[in-house]
């Protein structure tokens, strides 16, 4: 017998009972009164593609009326007629919009990074969060992964071509990284960077040394005007620093004060933070000479006047952050020593080329061996059986021999 259609007047006078139960109204569509007072909507049909008796919720009365809830029903007609179970069409609609939603590209670089931030060395992490909250979001930050073009691409990286090609390069890199993910996520359908190759707009860069110093003269002079230098204290110190321990730019700037121990003299860089990051490696361990322990000492006592204890040893100007390796690169060339011709040019990652090539030459006695001196610069042999049972070799002793002869040489061309 077929249901008489649904009033207002009844729904509102509906009493509620010791028991659940249902006012009819049309094609499948009732109210259930609940034993709480509740009044919901529910429709009642067979699933087109399961065959299966299923269950679609429309909301509560009275904020879902009776004509809207008609008008839902009708519509899951109208998709079951069409062979499309209701049920189903809400979940993938639902999908839907949260793929819209994390598909815009100011979400889905955050979502991403987050993701990257699992697989990836933290100092690797923070420069590629910066690169894109830099270079890429203000580009893209009102379209969706769908809507970006190579022309928007190619633009973002021209940008960076002109006042630093080796980011660039990074940049499309991360880049396709990015639109890999996304259309593993269904964010978009296609990689749009497959279509392209890199060295069509970025040009291969030539491979080359980093400008060292390794003349006694001008080395010298480079350290005296370190030792003079009259700016930032943490850029001065930063920079005494890497003319007695050859550490990379990314180590030196994003050192922190737990990884140095005063007591026991030694420096202890987590594997992960090094640029060769092998998990079958010991992590990275340097001997502190006297002259180290006493910059360290000065400038740790420089951050005492702070309230708040610092985590990085050397801080960029906002007082919190560790200092960008930019700002001792701008010191050197404000300095004057910036004329590759003359060899008067250096940037961080030059002091580790001049420590190895002057190493060799003051080391007539051949005291030291080339294990050694390749180990303070946290190099090991390439070939990875080598590799994994070498690095359990006892350097320690030969390394603090070495540190001290090579900090006593930098001490001994400072003036007095």
């Amino acid at each position: 017998m077929k249901n008489k259609p649904l009033s207002d007047l009844k729904i509102k006078t509906a009493k509620i009972k010791e028991k659940d139960y249902q006012l009819g109204d049309q094609h499948g569509l009732y109210l259930l009164v609940k034993t709480t007072g509740n009044k919901l909507w529910q429709m009642r049909y067979t699933s087109p593609t399961t065959k299966r008796r299923n269950i679609a919720s429309f909301g509560k009365y009275p904020e879902v009326s009776l004509s809207e809830a008609r008008i839902a029903r009708d519509k899951n007609i109208k998709l079951i007629t069409d062979g499309i179970d209701p049920l189903e069409y809400k979940k993938e609609y639902k999908q839907k919009v949260i793929r819209n939603n994390n598909g815009m590209c100011i979400n889905l670089i955050d979502e991403w990074l987050e993701k990257e931030s699992l697989i990836t060395k933290a100092i690797t992490h923070k420069s590629k969060s910066r690169i894109f909250n830099k270079d890429v979001k203000p580009f893209l930050k009102n379209k969706h992964i769908k809507e970006v073009t190579i022309d928007d691409i190619v633009n973002i990286i021209e940008n960076k071509l002109t006042t630093a090609p080796e980011i660039a390069s990074r940049l499309f890199t991360h880049l396709d990284n990015l639109f890999r993910y996304a259309v593993l996520k269904k964010y978009c359908d296609r990689n749009i960077l497959a279509d392209i190759r890199k060295k069509d707009i970025v040009k291969p860069r030539i491979s080359k040394h980093m400008a060292k110093i390794t003349d006694l003269g001008i080395l010298k002079q480079l350290i005296n005007e370190i030792y003079n230098y009259k700016g930032n204290h943490n850029i001065k110190n930063a920079l005494k620093l890497v003319l007695h321990i050859p550490l990379r730019a990314e180590n030196l700037c994003n050192l922190k004060w737990n990884q140095i121990n005063f007591e026991k003299k030694i420096l202890t860089i987590p594997r992960e933070n090094m640029k060769l990051s092998n998990i079958n490696l010991d992590d990275f361990v340097m001997p502190l000479t006297d002259e180290v322990i006493k910059i360290l000492k000065e400038h740790k006592d420089m951050q005492l006047f702070s309230i708040k204890p610092k985590e990085y040893v050397f801080l960029g100007f906002n007082n919190r952050q560790a200092i960008n390796k930019e700002s001792p690169n701008r010191a050197l060339f404000r300095l004057g020593f910036n004329d590759e011709k003359k060899g008067t040019k250096i940037r961080l990652h030059g002091f580790r080329g001049t420590f190895r090539s002057l190493i060799d030459t003051l080391d007539t006695k051949n005291i030291f061996s080339f294990e050694v001196k390749e180990r303070a610069l946290d190099h090991h042999d390439k070939n990875l059986v080598a590799r994994s049972y070498n690095h359990k070799a006892n350097y320690q002793e030969q390394m603090i021999k070495l540190m001290e002869f090579w900090s006593e040489f930098i001490c001994s061309l400072k003036k007095d």
